[in-house]
């Protein structure tokens, strides 16, 4: 396996207490293939990409426990000058507000071009040219006279092929794409995620798309990992989530989507909130806005019980839910 995150525990020291970001988390994915980690904000999706690509601030994070093996490598073992070798040229992350991650004062001709000069060793000129071909090559129109220009002057899907150009220029064997599609029209984001796909295929890459928008993932994952309160509640292929989730916290994302046959009905939502990480509930910690908890639930956390060969779910009463 290309990726593999096992048992992962990373948490904050807050003014409120210490807040579980990531409560045991394991999950993989290989070369070529598509894992979608989803959940609602503060789940603990993006802290989970920031452990493994090494990014995460340390403190007030804290890894308290598990691996994070890369081909094999525990990544979380390699001092800090390893990482960054690893960082850009074996994998890559793809931020998703696009404006704040690049800099405003250079050009992204220099921004891309600095990739080559200082992971390759290339001479100004010779990055400056693979630059415009890597603008190229995610349909950056003119990108020959382009590439002189800053970053407010693309617009926001523009913006994001560029950062998708950074995280491709060293042809890493694994993305990492963090809400690439936030902010963006429907239309912009099905170009990205089209381009995402052509890529991936092209470089046989493997990718870690996160998002709290099952519909943007419908026809570009392989896998899905639910994510809820630090857990993994929900691992499943995509077809399988699609036509019978196992968990309930599942299900309410999928009735949470707009659909056309249901027009001039009021859109469904979970009820509730997501709990504080400082202080997550005792048991299931979705049973407060569950519509299937009982006793148990309240008392006992549940594991990740296997459903058939493929998949998980984290709820005692998932037959239930798969059934219902």
């Amino acid at each position: 396996m290309l990726l593999e995150v096992r048992d992962l525990h990373v948490e904050f020291r807050t003014r409120d207490g210490i807040a579980k970001a990531v409560n045991g988390v394991s999950y993989g994915v290989d070369a070529g293939r598509t894992l979608a980690v989803l959940g609602e904000s503060g789940s603990g999706k993006s802290v989970t990409a920031q452990t493994v690509m090494g990014i995460l601030d340390v403190p007030p994070g804290r890894i308290t426990g598990g691996e994070v093996l890369f081909e094999g490598r525990d990544l979380l073992k390699l001092k800090e000058e390893e990482r960054r070798t690893v960082r850009g040229a074996e994998m890559a992350m793809i931020f998703q507000d696009a404006l704040s991650s690049l800099n405003p004062v250079l050009t992204v001709g220099d921004q891309l071009a600095e990739m080559f000069t200082v992971h390759r060793g290339m001479s100004r000129r010779d990055a400056r040219a693979r630059a415009v071909e890597l603008m190229d090559r995610v349909r950056i129109p003119g990108a020959r006279e382009r590439v002189k220009q800053y970053p407010h002057q693309f617009s926001g899907g523009m913006r994001q092929r560029i950062m998708i150009a950074m995280a491709m220029a060293l042809e890493p064997k694994l993305i990492i794409a963090d809400e690439p599609t936030t902010a963006l029209d429907v239309t912009v984001q099905a170009q990205v995620m089209d381009l995402l796909a052509d890529l991936q295929r092209e470089y046989d890459m493997g990718l870690i798309l996160i998002t709290h928008d099952l519909g943007v993932v419908a026809d570009v994952a392989d896998e899905i990992a639910v994510m809820y309160a630090g857990r993994i509640v929900e691992t499943a292929p995509v077809h399988e989530i699609y036509k019978a989730p196992a968990h309930p916290y599942t299900r309410g994302l999928l009735d949470s989507i707009p659909r056309l046959d249901q027009k001039g009905r009021e859109l469904y939502a979970i009820k509730g909130l997501p709990p504080s990480l400082t202080a997550i509930p005792p048991g299931c910690a979705f049973h407060p806005r569950c519509p299937l908890a009982r006793d148990v639930c309240r008392t006992d956390e549940p594991p990740l019980y296997q459903v058939g060969d493929t998949r998980g779910s984290a709820c005692h009463f998932w037959r239930e839910c798969l059934h219902d």
